[in-house]
């Protein structure tokens, strides 16, 4: 009788459950035996993901939703039985706003990942000067590049759409979601699809366009989700990792938390080694590596380009949750909430009026709102007390939105080292790293986060992409 497949999971965040869940379901499509091990450090799991319920309020102490044009979640979702408890943002709240020069503007209409696709409305916008509506307009009869290599995301956007609306609009939008400098991040590891349609379209704005009309929308899901931007769940995006836990430990799939890995040897047969913190180790045919990339680094020190991986910068940021009555916000909250630009000097980076976001988020007549903190360059709140961060916090909310009441609770958290910088050339060592792992030992595989894309969807994705590869490797074993 042939005895079970050993494979292990390392890291039990979004990326490796996920990896876990498609491994145990591709491996029993293809009749092979496996046993499943996922082995978390930490005393949870879900990463990243936290969902806290307090006083009626649901808030979200890490990622807050994810964008429903992504389809790896909505496709675990539905898997997982889950499509019922995704919820839409107000469709009310359509407006997004952000400083320029100690104001809020709204984010004009029709921007599709801050590049310009409906002209009224840019052009009435008070975020871009008239000559930087000239400069922007210039995309439409610029060459594309010649050269198909790397660049950076910056300087990308700035040669196509210029220096205006990269500082004033796609910096805060775009380098928001990595908290980089995007003349420090790579174009093809961050938005390929920028670099696709320059060479396929030339122009920027016209294959943005284009692309635009062209993205349908989430099939198989309730009818009240299906044109929403964003997406969470009605009870917090913890639903999706309690769905993953309950999905594999009703497979057989063992989960321990609190238990980190010290190393990964190899074996004369081809095997690996999993040395865990405490001494004891365990035999693997296949390894699902789903760590930061400095994590990683620590276990394969034999490895040249993981080491280079494994120096990558990872930024630090924080969030600030407020709760108050809606009687002590005089703004009219009447939109998603705002970004601040690197430029306005700001202590706060970017602000979401969850409350008006998401009608799921808290009771009648209560405001919550949830203030981020940290970005490439702008790490120094790292020093600071809980009280010297509130209190940084409040001073930007009473010039900013004029709320001086003391909220009825906060919550803040600090992600000390949790956003990858992916530089320039990214993806060469990623392949370089991937391509060692192999070679040592067969059967290893490296994914996650600091890899190829920070959001759930990204990561719901690289590890399905592993689950694929590690279901061919044990067929062929």
């Amino acid at each position: 009788m042939t005895e079970p497949k050993q494979i292990v999971v390392i890291g039990g965040g979004i990326t490796g459950l996920s990896a876990a869940f498609y491994i145990d379901r591709l491996l029993k499509e293809n009749k092979i035996k496996a046993d499943i091990t996922v082995l978390e450090k930490n005393h949870t799991i879900g990463g990243k993901v936290n969902t806290l319920a307090k006083d009626g309020f649901v808030i979200e102490k890490g990622p807050d939703s994810f964008l429903a044009r992504k389809t790896p979640i909505i496709d675990l979702t539905k898997e997982l039985g889950l499509e019922k408890e995704l919820v839409p943002t107000n469709p009310k709240a359509k407006k997004t706003y952000i400083m320029n020069r100690g104001k809020l503007h709204r984010m004009p209409p029709g921007l599709n990942l801050g590049i310009p696709t409906e002209w009224k409305p840019f052009m009435k916008s008070g975020l871009i000067s008239p000559w930087g509506k000239v400069r922007a307009a210039m995309d439409l009869v610029l060459p594309r590049r010649k050269e198909s290599g790397d660049e950076s995301l910056g300087g990308f956007l700035e040669r196509r759409l210029g220096r205006e609306v990269l500082n004033n609009i796609a910096e805060p939008l775009l380098a928001g979601i990595y908290a980089g400098d995007t003349h420090q991040l790579s174009l093809q590891a961050t938005f390929p699809q920028f670099q696709a349609l320059e060479q396929n379209k030339r122009s920027l704005i016209l294959g943005m366009t284009e692309s635009k009309k062209q993205t349908p929308p989430p099939s198989g899901v309730p009818e009240e989700v299906r044109h929403s931007l964003f997406l969470s769940y009605r009870d917090g995006l913890m639903t999706l990792i309690r769905g993953l836990e309950d999905a594999l430990r009703r497979a057989g799939v063992q989960i321990i938390t609190g238990r980190g890995v010290a190393g990964i040897e190899r074996l004369d047969g081809g095997q690996g080694r999993i040395v865990l913190d405490n001494g004891d180790s365990q035999i693997a045919d296949g390894v699902v590596v789903a760590l930061p990339t400095y994590a990683l680094a620590e276990l394969l020190p034999e490895l040249p380009a993981v080491q280079k991986l494994g120096g990558m910068t990872y930024v630090s940021v924080a969030n600030v949750i407020s709760a108050f009555d809606a009687s002590q916000v005089p703004h009219d909250l009447d939109g998603s909430g705002f970004l601040v630009p690197r430029k306005e000097g700001r202590f706060i980076t970017a602000c979401t009026w969850t409350s008006s976001k998401w009608m799921h988020t808290a009771p009648e007549g209560k405001v919550l709102i949830r203030c981020y903190i940290g970005r490439s360059g702008q790490e120094e709140w790292m020093k600071l007390s809980d009280e010297e961060l509130m209190r940084g916090v409040r001073k930007d909310m009473k010039e900013l939105t004029g709320i001086e009441a003391e909220p009825l609770f906060y919550e803040i958290t600090r992600l000390p080292r949790s956003m990858p910088q992916y530089p320039v050339g990214h993806l060469d060592v990623i392949r370089q790293a991937r391509k060692e792992a192999a070679e040592f030992i067969p059967g290893l595989l490296l994914t996650g986060a600091g890899f190829h894309g920070v959001g759930l969807p990204d990561c719901i994705r690289q590890g399905k992409e592993a689950a694929l590869q590690m279901a061919e490797q044990m067929s062929r074993s």
